[in-house]
């Protein structure tokens, strides 16, 4: 085995005979020194970059749980967002179909009050014609009776004699007396 002096200086490049040199080669001396610098690093910085790498290794993992929960958590407040959605497009097609069934129904209530209003008024119409009818009528049979009464009393005096008269009256009291005979 080769001592320390003998690694950083070998033997055939030193200058005195026991004494420590330095060598020379560039290529030579960059290997060394390159080895023994990643031996001291790998047997005191195993533990550092096993402890880096773990705590890496810990850090991406609590980060992919973290986005796995928000994921989670962001896909249950869509679904639920979704449903909510449902609910108001459902709630929405109930109140459009309140709307419209109220909207006919109230416009075949007016229609009915329309009609019904129609026929108040073509009632009542027909009732005033009606009693302007008989009113009508009613007049002229009183001015027809009027009339005929008084053409009838013109015929009558101008006709009635004294003689004439007489007659009547004579004949009047004889269906009186023959009602009063007849009748016990």
């Amino acid at each position: 085995m080769r001592s320390i002096g003998e690694i950083a200086a070998p033997s055939s490049c030193w200058a005195l005979a026991g004494s420590i040199g330095l060598n020379t080669n560039i290529l030579e001396i960059n290997l060394i020194n390159l080895i023994l610098v990643l031996g001291i690093l790998f047997y005191y910085g195993k533990g550092v970059l096993i402890n880096l790498l773990e705590n890496r290794e810990r850090t991406i993992s609590n980060t992919i749980r973290d986005a796995e929960e928000r994921h989670k958590e962001a896909t249950k407040k869509l679904q639920r967002a979704r449903i909510r959605l449902q609910q108001a497009e459902m709630k929405a097609d109930e109140i459009r179909i309140t709307g419209l069934t109220q909207m006919d129904r109230e416009r075949r209530e007016l229609v009915d009050a329309a009609d019904n209003d129609l026929s108040g008024l073509e009632d009542s119409k027909n009732y005033a014609i009606r009693f302007e009818k008989q009113r009508a009528i009613k007049q002229v049979q009183q001015q027809v009776s009027r009339l005929a009464s008084e053409r009838a009393f013109e015929n009558l005096n101008n006709r009635l004699t004294t003689e004439l008269q007489l007659r009547l009256i004579d004949y009047h009291i004889g269906l009186l007396r023959a009602m009063t005979i007849e009748s016990p």
